[in-house]
């Protein structure tokens, strides 16, 4: 198909037959918030290069090919062994499988102080978790602004929730696995549009991981949003890990709220997918609030990813620390775009922004582009960013130390990711990550 409309009709009449079907006992709230988004999604259709927030990445691989929804299949799903190749089993984990959750794989009984974690669709259908989610699904995220978020909220059906009770704390990490099969339906490659929710109530403590991988080489897109609520004097970090497969696409909305004195550490760590697109929004909504937004992106072949980042300090007194690295090799393309927004009356801002990029060869290219909002006075802000090769002067030390000019590349190049891992706090989370990303640049 070549017609834009055609593009996106194909989608609306997918809603149609899922809102006659699989959606059809949905609370009225939600019904609503489908119907809005599937027409909006409508509306806005797929971006271009023509937008300035899509104008280094083009959707046309995605918007071109006839992906239809995927659907669950219990009885074909991916062994124990595959899953433990797969995940950073550091804890408790709950899985999804093309999106749908899979009981058999999880362990969700393994947690302790009233945390729950699991289906977001059986949740939507219990009294606590339903009220839960009718208070923060699809209100955070800002759906109407992303034309896949939009698509996203209007699939709307499972994905994780995760609700940690006030003042209990987490004891291990809880992993949330989405796998994607690959599978090929009756008409083509598949779309699977996990959601997740998550809310750290008030004083609570937790450390969570989210890991999206492919068990295919084959073709298929995984279009997730996450909402990540952090209440006033919670502490969470959750740390995402996207190992999708190399022929894949993988779009994500990652949108963050946090309240009165909260910290938040979001860790991102791209390996995967042909085609990677991921939109970071964090709101700093609590006065005293703090962000560490880490990321990581090692990419090879013609691997495309583009982050796009937006730390809104929506009130005073509020502090963000945001530090990308990206290692491309051979013809990969990286692509940075980090805005921060210091609303009026933000007062005692302190926020810095960090975008470096070491290139391995020279069809490797990064775009680069961090951006300063500021509307008040008393405030402390910075950004930068890099681009370029190895340092030669580096080389040339440890060369002279009797180091081979490929192992002096080696340990330069793991130096420059490992910036980023040593600011992850979880000590199992970054020695697991660490093992990830030496196995990837060997």
């Amino acid at each position: 198909m070549t017609d834009v409309a055609d593009r996106t009709e194909r989608y609306v009449a997918d809603f149609e037959a899922f809102a006659r079907n699989g959606a059809s006992g949905a609370p009225e709230w939600l019904r609503e918030i489908r119907e809005g988004a599937i027409a909006r999604f409508a509306e806005l259709g797929f971006p271009t290069t023509k937008q300035e927030e899509w104008r280094f990445t083009s959707v046309a691989p995605i918007a071109e090919t006839p992906f239809q929804a995927a659907r669950g299949h219990a009885s074909r799903l991916p062994s124990p062994a595959t899953l433990d190749t797969l995940s950073l089993g550091v804890g408790p984990r709950v899985v999804f499988v093309d999106g749908r959750y899979a009981p058999t794989l999880s362990t969700p009984e393994d947690l302790a102080g009233g945390v729950r974690a699991g289906s977001l669709a059986v949740a939507l259908r219990t009294d606590a978790g339903g009220e839960l989610a009718r208070v923060h699904l699809a209100r955070h995220a800002r759906w109407r602004d992303s034309a896949f978020a939009a698509l996203n909220t209007a699939f709307l059906a499972d994905g994780a929730f995760v609700h940690v009770p006030a003042d209990v704390t987490l004891e291990r990490p809880l992993e949330v696995v989405f796998l994607s099969t690959g599978r090929v339906g009756s008409d083509g490659p598949v779309v699977s549009h996990p959601r997740s929710l998550i809310v750290v109530e008030r004083g609570a403590r937790a450390a969570l991981v989210e890991t999206y991988a492919g068990v295919s080489q084959g073709v298929y897109w995984t279009n997730a949003v996450t909402e990540v609520v952090v209440g006033e004097g919670a502490w969470a970090e959750l740390y995402r890990v996207q190992r999708e497969g190399p022929h894949s696409f993988q779009v994500a909305t990652t949108h963050s709220r946090q309240e009165r004195d909260s910290y938040l550490g979001l860790h991102v760590v791209t390996l995967g997918a042909a085609l990677a697109r991921h939109d970071i929004n964090a709101v700093l909504d609590g006065p005293g609030a703090e962000l560490i937004l880490n990321g990581l992106y090692l990419l090879g072949g013609a691997q495309h990813a583009d982050h796009h980042t937006v730390i809104d300090h929506a009130q005073p007194h509020c502090a963000s620390h945001e530090f990308f690295n990206g290692v491309l090799a051979e013809r990969a393309h990286g692509v940075f775009n980090g805005r921060i927004i210091v609303r009026p009356g933000a007062q005692r801002t302190d926020s810095k922004q960090t975008n470096n990029n070491l290139l391995l060869s020279t069809e490797a290219r990064a775009d680069s582009q961090p951006q300063l909002e500021i509307y008040a006075d008393d405030v402390k802000c910075t950004h930068g960013s890099t681009v370029g090769p190895i340092d030669q002067m580096q080389l040339y030390y440890l060369r002279s130390r009797g180091l081979s000019p490929d192992a002096a590349r080696s340990i330069l190049t793991y130096g420059f990711g490992a910036e980023i891992l040593d600011r992850m706090r979880h000590a199992e989370l970054r020695d697991r990550l660490d093992h990830l990303v030496r196995a990837r640049l060997s």
